[in-house]
This record gives C-alpha cells, structure tokens and sequence, in this order.
C-alpha cells in the first residue's frame, strides 16, 4: 500500500493512523475478541442494509406499477373528457340552431 493511495498530501503521522485503523492489529494491541464482535457488527449492520435495499426495491417496483396504472387510467379519463366535450359543444350548436329557425 502506498501513501498515494490514501489522497494528496496524506504523509507521516496522518497515514499512520489509518492504516492502523485499517488493520486493528497491527500497533494497537486489540484483542481478537473485540475485532470478533465489530466484525459480527457490521455484518449485521450490512445485513439491515441488504434487507433494507430489498424492501426499498419493492416498494420501487409497486409504485411503479401504480405509477403505470394511475398513468393509463389518467389518458383515459383524458380521452373521455375530449369526447364529452365534443358532445356538449355539438349539444349547443343543435340549440343554437333550433333557437334560430324558431
């Protein structure tokens, strides 16, 4: 591992520190036990989170589908709504026309 990987101007003391927070038992003299449990931490931390994109994915896919649907309906009301007014704009031009001849 070079410095460089850690960003520019990361050097000395800095990079130390994060590389011994990289690797727990290196200088620190932590216990194994303790690395045990952070490890089994975030694994049930990284499983929340994989449970948690699966429900967010489904919840993505019904609205989704409820979008699409709400979306048809939508154009159809769209399409009936022309087809009234079409029958009421001729509605008034027939009344218009019988109250002219009367």
């Amino acid at each position: 591992m070079d410095l460089t990987d850690f960003g520019p101007g990361l050097t000395g003391r800095r990079a130390g520190r994060i590389i011994r927070r990289m690797n727990p038992l290196s200088s620190t003299g932590a216990s194994r036990a303790v690395v045990d449990q952070e490890l089994k931490q975030l694994e049930r931390r990284v499983d929340e989170l994989v449970a948690l994109v699966s429900q967010l994915q489904e919840e993505n896919r019904a609205l989704r589908q409820r979008q699409d649907s709400m979306m048809t309906e939508r154009a159809t009301l769209l399409q009936k709504n022309e087809q009234v007014r079409a029958r009421v704009e001729a509605m008034i031009g027939r009344l218009k026309a019988m109250e002219h001849n009367a």
